[in-house]
């Protein structure tokens, strides 16, 4: 009861903010003649090229088609569906009429060419803290790209979250406009890292919950949260991650995808890791720094009793020195399967990482095991000595629901996940 009446309390704060805004509605800025190929300074280029990827943009702004930066990706939120939009130079259907401070005002602040409002699936809450520098190389970046022609697709967004003007209450209570300001009692390698980390890199847009408006609640920064049906794990001192994190585990997870103290990156993170392999090692060093600074209240481990690696050591099959079946019916059913589908290259000494060391198996919520085990999960480039592994979406919902019952009791020491049933049958029919 008492959610309810503060969520109605946000939507009528929300109506106040936008009935005022109504009256200071943001000015279009005039169009531009878009800038003939080459025209933009070829180092500006490079550096936005660098830059871009780093933001991600090509992960939601590259068609089915593969046309780079024309959009189209649909983006479901709680709210509806959102389409991304062309970001390349066309006239008509791009940004190819649009100023730099265009640009510039549509990252700070939210706020089109044309002074509408924008939806935060585009993170520009995060983008509002690159400097100015970088918005200009990106800018370069994106106006040199090939031009293409695709109209934007309507969103699909429920009443009342499809009145754009909405978003100036939106905005108004949750967006801190940049650029990044430096911590002075941090040092210049940690403040690099909250640059990367906080600004292009919006790695709390899916490692952090929400509130019911959509906002990033920031009372529970990198508590964990969901993006695009996989669960982004909490990356402060509440990491699911049984083995803790030091700064090479974490640099070789960065830059290629893998760590054999943790797993593979599956799912978006996949995304993440090829798009910020352009970062320096002295950069990749800053963000690795930063993210570790959130976890100094962690227990390290072995503190709090068996270590992972002894644990894991524990319990992971050798043909030789079979656990028993367990006792519980859907365990047993799941133990069934696993032998049959999985013990073959997980067991000790295989080249996969030691279940019980996998964030997926340890972590709250069970999505992330259970999207692996439907559609598999390929390594990197750059991991190039682990074996891919493949989906097994020939399993029933039920095998599944059994299976990662099995490998939560049998591979965790965190508590059972409750009916996983409904859930597998969710995501098995999400794109």
């Amino acid at each position: 009861m008492r959610r309810s009446f503060l969520f109605i309390g946000m939507i009528l704060i929300l109506c106040f903010i936008t009935a005022a805004a109504w009256a200071m509605r943001h000015k279009e800025l005039a169009p531009i003649v878009p800038p003939a190929p080459g025209a933009m300074d070829a180092a500006l280029v490079r550096q936005g090229e660098k830059l871009t990827s780093i933001g991600g943009c090509a992960s939601c702004h590259r068609s089915r088609s593969g046309a780079e930066m024309s959009g189209g990706v649909r983006l479901e939120t709680p709210f509806g569906a959102i389409y991304s939009t062309n970001i390349t130079p066309d006239a008509e259907t791009g940004i190819g009429t649009w100023s730099k401070a265009a640009f510039v005002r549509a990252m700070r602040q939210g706020i089109g060419r044309a002074g509408n409002f924008l939806y935060p699936a585009f993170p520009f809450d995060h983008y509002t803290l690159a400097s100015d520098e970088d918005l200009a190389a990106i800018y370069a970046h994106l106006m040199s790209r090939p031009a293409v022609k695709a109209p934007a697709r309507g969103n699909e967004l429920d009443f009342p979250f499809n009145i754009r003007l909405l978003m100036a209450g939106w905005n108004a209570l949750f967006l801190n406009p940049g650029p990044y300001r430096p911590d002075p009692a941090q040092s210049q390698v940690w403040n690099r890292g909250a640059y990367l980390v906080e600004g292009l890199g919006h790695c709390a847009a899916c490692h952090s919950p929400r509130n019911r408006l959509g906002a990033r609640d920031r009372s529970r920064d990198y508590s964990g949260g969901v993006a695009e049906g996989w669960y982004g794990p909490a990356l402060n001192e509440n990491s699911p991650a049984p083995a803790a994190w030091d700064e090479d585990a974490l640099i070789n997870y960065l830059y290629d995808g893998w760590d054999e103290s943790h797993g593979i990156a599956a799912g978006p993170m996949a995304d993440v890791i090829t798009n910020i392999g352009v970062l320096s090692e002295d950069d990749m060093t800053a963000v690795a720094q930063y993210l570790l600074s959130m976890q100094q209240g962690r227990a390290r481990d072995g503190e709090e009793g068996e270590s992972a690696f002894d644990f894991a050591d524990r319990v992971e099959f050798a043909s030789a020195n079979e656990p028993r079946p367990p006792d519980d019916p859907a365990e047993r059913r799941g133990h069934a399967t696993y032998e049959k589908r999985c013990a073959n290259c997980h067991r000790a000494g295989s080249q996969s990482v030691p279940l019980a060391l996998a964030t997926a198996v340890a972590s709250p919520d069970p999505r992330n095991l259970i999207h692996v085990i439907l559609k598999g999960v390929s390594p990197s480039e750059n991991a190039y000595f682990v074996r891919p592994m493949p989906g097994f979406a020939m399993l029933g919902d039920d095998e599944v629901a059994d299976l990662v019952t099995f490998i939560r009791a049998r591979f965790s020491r965190a508590p059972p996940w409750p009916d996983t049933r409904d859930l597998v049958s969710e995501l098995r029919a999400s794109k």
